[in-house]
């Protein structure tokens, strides 16, 4: 199957082909770090993250950006209100990200520029748009003029009435047209300042990622992506003025992300969700329920402290990526029971094997994938089916949601294969059906890889209360073995109907009695 990616643009799905054949250049809108990161800003970086990986997989040489905006009127009013500077609390936010992303396993980015190491670049391009007309100063500040864009708006569909609604086009009378927004903004006293040809003053919010995405991918770069909320105005305005400057094509494929919603009327695993309806309408109704730091929601630390960040990371990616996600502790808790079972099936395949599911060397080229013949020859028809269907998914606009209803497919699989040969009841399995598991298993590394998940052991924060849960366990188990023994069977049901309300499952096999929660 073609690759083929919904574009905002066009709002179709269009077969995917790069500005330079083998290379693909990803910008995506990264946070204005003036406070703690949310769950919110971790979306998009997973996403993205997940889209570099399989673009990869596929045979692409990526390139993928990151901005990070370190002056902006936020920067400065928290500053103040922490009485601290512009630069020292961007730092520490800044340093605050990137910890979340790398506990997230968002470590495909290749830049991360800010916004203050590229004035020079903002200002050029500035420079460009007043010769050419398409901007002008005005008292210190500098304009660009929409009605000189004969393009404008056609991103986000709207007329200049619906550009006004929302936008950050601040109040001035002067202007040409209430709309034209700010390239150049003069400093007030005691703002972050920089010297250019209209006077001291500080970028505007849509000029910085226009420089730093032209600067780092070129002129025309292939994807452009961010939340839904960013298409107006910050991605019409960036894309406006990046053509009335260069006179190219800015981004071959703008890819919006759906919102994190506070309440429970997203759509749910695996769907396609064209969207070809109102593009306003859902923008408008994802940004009135968006879960953000002004509505209460938690840091990602508070939320790591309480869900493994596996989990999170794979609640994130169980929605098509332009679908609403709908957050809540109940929600991620779910996906972390789901999880159970493949931590399991882990478990099983290390103890008939003696080899780790994570020590596997799972090939990381699609061309390459596990050899998928060999008896039994239908569980071998079926690995290949499964992974058609995953790649598939992932095809059809990168649908991670599809994707990872393979693999819980996946495991039922395997699972299926060890209860009919009967692999895990504590003796030596034959030489062909640890060749079809690992197989298997290897297959499903593979594949989980390609979502960022399952790549190293879970370590959970509090080590120490597992490792004391571990011995207190196997305490409880020869007890109960112990009352077995003596055929004190009403003990025996009693500690097992004891653990149950516990939610603590005890499976007695041949080689032992093993224990996990659900």
């Amino acid at each position: 199957m073609t690759l083929r990616v919904y574009n905002t643009l066009s709002h179709e799905k269009e077969d995917f082909q790069t500005v330079v054949p083998g290379r693909v250049g990803i910008y995506l809108c990264g946070p204005t770090v003036y406070k703690p990161a949310h769950i919110g800003h971790m979306v998009g970086p997973v996403i993205f993250d997940t889209v570099k990986r399989y673009l990869a997989y596929s045979g692409y040489e990526v390139t993928f950006v990151v901005n990070i905006t370190d002056v902006d009127d936020k920067l400065i009013n928290r500053a103040l209100e922490n009485n601290t500077t512009v630069e020292a609390l961007a730092l520490d936010m800044t340093q605050d990200y990137f910890e979340n992303l790398q506990t997230m396993g968002v470590d495909m980015v290749d830049h991360f520029p800010r916004a203050t190491e590229h004035i020079t670049d903002m200002q050029q391009i500035i420079a460009k748009l007043v010769e050419k007309g398409s901007a002008y100063p005005l008292d210190g500040d500098v304009y660009f003029e929409v009605t000189n864009d004969e393009d404008y708006g056609k991103l986000s569909r709207r007329n200049v009435d619906e550009m006004m609604a929302g936008s950050r086009v601040a109040a001035n009378e002067k202007k040409h047209n209430p709309a034209d927004f700010a390239l150049w903004k003069k400093s007030k006293p005691g703002e972050p300042a920089w010297d250019s040809p209209w006077g001291p003053g500080r970028p505007g919010w849509h000029i910085e990622c226009s420089a730093m995405s032209m600067k780092l991918l070129g002129e025309s770069f292939d994807i452009h992506g961010g939340g839904l909320d960013l298409m107006f105005p910050h991605h019409e305005n960036e894309l406006a003025q990046s053509e009335s400057c260069t006179g190219k094509p800015f981004a071959r494929y703008w890819m919006h992300n759906g919102l994190m919603q506070a309440g429970s009327s997203a759509e749910k695993l695996g769907g396609a969700h064209d969207r070809h309806g109102d593009r306003l309408a859902d923008q408008q109704s994802q940004e009135a329920n968006k879960l953000a730091g002004s509505k209460g929601a938690a840091s990602v630390r508070e939320l790591f402290a309480v869900h493994n960040p596996e989990t999170v990371r794979f609640f994130l990616l169980s929605t098509h990526y332009r679908s609403p996600i709908d957050f809540s502790q109940e929600n991620i808790a779910e996906t972390g029971k789901s999880l159970e079972g493949f931590y399991r099936l882990f478990e099983v395949f290390e103890r008939m094997t003696g080899r780790s599911f994570y020590a596997l060397d799972a090939p990381a080229v699609r061309d390459d994938t596990t050899t998928q013949k060999g008896e039994p020859a239908n569980f071998f028809a079926e690995l290949l089916h499964l992974r058609s269907r995953f790649l598939d998914a992932m095809d059809d606009d990168f649908n991670t949601g599809g994707a990872v209803g393979v693999l819980f497919e996946l495991r039922r699989c395997i699972n299926a294969l060890i209860g009919k040969h009967k692999l895990d009841v504590g003796k030596p399995a034959d030489d062909r059906s640890l060749i079809a598991l690992t197989t298997a298993l290897t297959l499903l590394k593979e594949l989980a890889n390609l979502l960022g998940v399952f790549r190293k052991p879970i370590v959970q924060a509090d080590g120490d209360d597992n490792e004391f849960s571990g011995e207190l366990m196997k305490l409880i188990i020869s007890i109960r073995n112990n009352a077995r023994k003596n055929k004190n069977f009403e003990v025996a049901d009693q500690i097992r109907d004891g653990l149950t309300t516990l939610n603590v499952t005890l499976e007695d096999r041949p080689d032992g009695t093993r224990w996990h929660r659900e």
